[in-house]
């Protein structure tokens, strides 16, 4: 949906007012163009990241909060807190209660149910353990056990909260594309838009120079042929104003994908300011990236998977307790405890814990292989990141002194043709050099915004402030 609809002036809204001398309806003089007005503030209420001339931070914050894999993230990081915590918990004792209502005359039941009752007489006459009548009891227990010792625990806290960092750092670094994505999306529909005009000025430079020439041939200076190789290059011209326009549009729809909702309008983009003045960048490091923090991360959950195979080795202590009513009723019960301490040792699982931490050793192996190779590859890329950088830079320089020299030739050119000085091949060219030089001097100032954005990226610091 384009932004457009947005430019809504005090003026202009006056305009949708009900006409005098007809019905108002009982919202006043405005009721008509309220009823005009609702669905575009609902508009509003929908989008409200985007404003009438969207900047590039509000595209930035609309692809961050709609774009399914960030969502995705967070909800992994989440699930990695969630995660953490059930960790810790296994450092806190755990406490439970239970109550049961039961009946019976299954004999050895009935006879422990009497004793736990405090009731069993078996002098009494009638006292029959193999008949007994239906016993009834209620019986309720608080208990609680804590674990003395438990090898595992250390690992699968450390491994928690390692994981958790990770998907932290995962997170950073989607967010950190996300954020020059959008950006480069952003200077690509600017660059478009650039190159559209571009071809709209050649076009109609084109058909000045037709009308010079046309002119020139109707008072017999020029041979048709001059006339017939411009209509040529103005036919050309137009044909690239149509590619010109396909191409912002183009561009237009990839930067909506990358945001993932149709907002970007066709003119009103921000122009960013482009200050080069004292350029000055040092090789970009890229010990700073999320990716190389999200592949330690890695290495070291890996590494704490191998403490937690081998603690399988160890024995568990636990001490555990707990209080029991128990009674015919609630208000006539008897009271028992139980308290302990418990160790379960396995001497002999098949090789099981062996296998499991040779796992963990050759999967530790692994993300350490990979944390050294990602880190070449990260270095590669901020070298030429940096490089692309110093070149777009130098280019912008470049191609604005031969932009002046371009216009200057062409204003020179024609005034000579115009006054049958030069003949009309020299026209063709100079009309053609200031075209593909104000194209080369657009296509420089936004590779030069673009390679910026990516040098930031590089440098991990792009997404910081999002």
């Amino acid at each position: 949906m384009s932004t457009n609809i947005f430019h809504i002036s005090r003026s202009r809204v006056m305009t949708h007012c009900a006409p005098s001398g007809k019905p108002r309806g009982r919202f006043g003089t405005c009721s008509y163009n309220l009823r005009r007005l609702i669905p575009l503030l609902l508009m509003l209420t929908i989008h409200p990241y985007v404003a009438a001339e969207p900047s590039l931070d509000a595209l930035i914050t609309a692809a961050i909060n709609e774009t399914p894999s960030l969502e995705s993230l967070q909800n992994r990081v989440q699930a990695a807190e969630a995660a953490q915590r059930k960790a810790r918990a296994a450092y806190y004792p755990q406490l439970g209660a239970s109550a049961q209502y039961l009946i019976t005359d299954n004999a050895p039941q009935a006879f422990m149910l009497k004793l736990n009752q405090r009731q069993l007489d078996m002098s009494d006459p009638a006292f029959d353990p193999n008949q007994p009548d239906d016993t009834e009891n209620i019986q309720m227990s608080l208990g609680i056990q804590y674990s003395l010792f438990n090898r595992s625990r250390g690992p699968q806290r450390q491994t928690a909260r390692l994981h958790t960092a990770w998907e932290q750092e995962n997170l950073s670094a989607n967010r950190n594309a996300l954020v020059h994505a959008v950006t480069q999306g952003y200077y690509q529909v600017l660059e478009a838009q650039a190159f559209a005009r571009v071809q709209d000025a050649a076009q109609k430079s084109f058909a000045e120079s037709l009308r010079i020439a046309t002119e020139r041939y109707e008072s017999g200076a020029v041979v048709r042929t001059d006339v017939l190789n411009l209509e040529v290059q103005l036919a050309q011209a137009n044909e690239n104003v149509i590619r010109a326009q396909n191409g912002m549009q183009l561009a237009i729809a990839a930067l909506n994908a990358t945001i993932g909702r149709d907002i970007v309008p066709e003119e009103g983009l921000q122009e960013p300011e482009l200050d080069i003045a004292g350029w000055e960048w040092d090789e970009i490091s890229p010990s700073k990236r999320p990716e190389l923090a999200a592949a330690k991360r890695h290495r070291d959950v890996a590494q704490q998977q191998i403490s937690l195979a081998r603690a399988a080795r160890y024995p568990n202590v636990y001490a555990f307790g707990s209080v029991i009513w128990d009674g015919e009723d609630i208000a006539d019960r008897e009271n028992s405890y139980i308290a302990g301490v418990a160790v379960e040792w396995s001497w002999f699982d098949g090789g099981l814990t062996r296998a499991r931490t040779d796992q963990a050793r050759a999967m530790y192996q692994s993300a350490s292989a990979n944390k050294r190779d990602l880190y070449a590859q990260l270095h590669l890329e901020s070298k030429q990141a940096t490089l692309h950088l110093q070149e777009a830079w130098q280019r912008i320089e470049v191609t604005e002194h031969a932009l002046k020299s371009a216009d200057e030739a062409l204003r020179i050119t024609r005034a000579l043709y115009e006054e049958g000085a030069t003949d009309i091949a020299s026209l063709l060219v100079a009309e053609t050099a200031r075209t593909e030089t104000r194209m080369r001097a657009a296509a420089a100032r936004y590779d030069y915004l673009i390679a910026k954005s990516n040098a930031q990226r590089v440098a991990g610091t792009l997404g910081e402030h999002f």
